[in-house]
């Protein structure tokens, strides 16, 4: 690699999740700043919190529910002390008890009754609560209705043994100047997840752009900040690039234009583990095109 680009690699100190609607002005640039994308991907994914601690996801029902490392639990966990406390699961309320003697922080605290018990906010709201015990945590999430307990562990051996995630050489015919369609105010697309469930999210509009002549478009999704969420799959998926399919972002479209760059394309977080609850592509969103650019297949380091 250059010099150029490895200074630039070192310096990021933002993450780039869309693609600038100003063409490079020279391809090492360009190069440098996918490269630049590529190495804080890698980084959110090291991070001691990222998707790679994930090492274990309990569905709760309804009543109280015994959690912690032992085999006698009701919810048995990956790491952490053999008894944790009681998780009670009220009208769509839950609580946690902490096993006296259990060394265990909740942040932020909301203690109920006479302080022996706490509330705890799912991930949907302002201020989810995490239960932590040593290193590890816990958090509540919240999808379709169904509650459980996410679980992570920084020494996950999945963090432990990660190196980096193989990808296509960077490739400018892969990077398109896309005209953005608005849908009516409102609207909104069913979106299945790998965990059964359909939730119908935002859809603003569809992007559109041309591959060797033929036109191709992608609907998009609204997660609240302003740029277009693409969940798609493509001839690829299940040779060289993860199975069910990949993510994308573009920016916020300007006078209906926009960048969609798949030299950025990306697995979701159920391409490293099997504790996340990612959305999978609409079936508006599979392209009858080999897309061979952005991050490949994951494969493990015990693997290689």
């Amino acid at each position: 690699m250059k010099p150029a680009c490895i200074a630039l690699l070192l310096s990021a100190a933002t993450s780039v999740a869309g693609s600038s609607a100003v063409p490079p002005e020279t391809a090492d640039a360009y190069f440098a700043e996918i490269d630049r994308w590529h190495f804080q991907r890698l980084e959110r994914l090291r991070d001691a919190n990222g998707w790679l601690t994930l090492v274990g996801l309990h569905w709760l029902e309804p009543g109280s529910q015994s959690v912690g490392r032992s085999a006698g639990n009701d919810l048995q966990l990956a790491v952490g002390p053999a008894r944790l406390g009681q998780v009670s699961l009220e009208e769509g309320r839950v609580l946690f008890s902490p096993e006296p003697g259990a060394a265990v922080e909740v942040q932020p605290a909301t203690p109920v009754k006479s302080g022996s018990s706490f509330a705890l906010t799912p991930d949907t709201g302002d201020a989810p609560s995490v239960v932590r015990f040593g290193d590890a945590n816990f958090v509540v999430i919240e999808r379709s209705g169904r509650l459980g307990l996410r679980v992570k562990d920084p020494s996950a051996q999945a963090r432990t043994d990660f190196t980096t995630v193989d990808r296509f050489p960077i490739d400018r015919e892969w990077r398109f100047e896309a005209r953005f369609e608005a849908h009516p105010p409102g609207r909104t697309i069913d979106i299945a997840s790998v965990i059964n469930t359909i939730e119908p999210m935002k859809n603003p509009g569809a992007v559109l752009f041309e591959k060797d002549g033929k036109p191709y478009r992608l609907e998009a999704v609204d997660e609240g900040d302003g740029k277009l969420f693409l969940i798609f799959a493509d001839r690829s998926n299940g040779k060289s690039t993860y199975g069910p399919g990949r993510f994308l972002y573009a920016d916020a479209p300007v006078d209906n234009r926009t960048v969609v760059d798949f030299n950025r394309a990306y697995n979701p977080p159920c391409a490293f583990n099997a504790y996340s609850t990612c959305p999978l592509p609409p079936p508006e969103n599979r392209l009858d095109l080999v897309v061979d650019a952005g991050e490949k297949k994951y494969q493990a380091a015990a693997a290689h």
